[in-house]
């Protein structure tokens, strides 16, 4: 986990949504539970399932396109407090990043988790969708693997975070991936991989660069200079 993943803004919204459960675990939901069309599920960042920004942006995808949008706890019920994240790196003494990130919430055990939130919502929904933030991005690659037969439509990420060779090849639906230019945990060498590998696979590809930002732009980024990526990362859900 590399410091930039702890930088950024809080928003000044208000979450529309509720909080309920899916698959045992805690979830944020939002939008319209009756219509049963689209579903999507957020995989969130390092602040969790309960950061403003990520029911905001959560909100604002379920209005945009008349979605049911979840953001299911991949933390264990943990949750790192956002301001002692955002008050820099003298205050980061206090939290133990390592364990967290480690035997904690390491890939083999939460991926079988976003797994099982994936195939309730797969039988609720025609269409599903996942997006992925940081720590959600190999999430999202998981779910729309070969491996995984269908279980989500497509998948979107923004700077995501850990993900490997083998996830990127691995990949058998429809696929957006938004970069920034600065990204440590999303350096250049994975990028142009992916941008080598996913055009062979046979699957549509929609990669959007974005020059002059920064790791964390599309979950925490000032809106005072707004980037656009909400609108961008809808268009695969359309």
């Amino acid at each position: 986990m590399g410091e930039c993943c702890l930088r950024g803004f809080r928003w000044d919204a208000q979450p529309k949504g509720k909080d309920t459960t899916l698959a045992g675990r805690h979830c944020y939901v939002t939008g319209s539970e009756s219509q049963h069309q689209i579903g999507i599920m957020i995989i969130h960042d390092v602040f969790g399932w309960t950061f403003t920004n990520t029911r905001v942006l959560a909100d604002h995808y379920a209005e945009e396109i008349g979605a049911t949008v979840y953001v299911p706890d991949f933390f264990g019920g943990d949750v790192l407090p956002a301001d002692v994240i955002l008050a820099g790196p003298e205050h980061w003494g206090v939290l133990d990043f390592p364990t967290f990130f480690g035997s904690k919430n390491a890939k083999h055990v939460r991926g079988p988790e976003m797994v099982e939130c994936a195939k309730l919502l797969r039988a609720r929904y025609k269409r599903l969708g996942a997006v992925g933030y940081c720590f959600g991005g190999w999430g999202v690659f998981q779910l729309g693997s070969t491996a995984n037969n269908g279980l989500v439509d497509c998948i979107s990420t923004a700077h995501p975070s850990f993900l490997v060779e083998e996830e990127i090849r691995g990949l058998g639906v429809p696929v957006q991936i938004c970069a920034p230019e600065n990204d440590a945990m999303f350096l250049d060498d994975l990028k142009a991989l992916c941008n080598q590998v996913i055009p062979t696979l046979g699957i549509p590809y929609d990669y959007q660069h974005f020059p002059g930002l920064d790791h964390g732009f599309a979950i925490r980024g000032d809106l005072g200079a707004a980037s656009g990526s909400m609108s961008v990362e809808l268009e695969l859900f359309r």
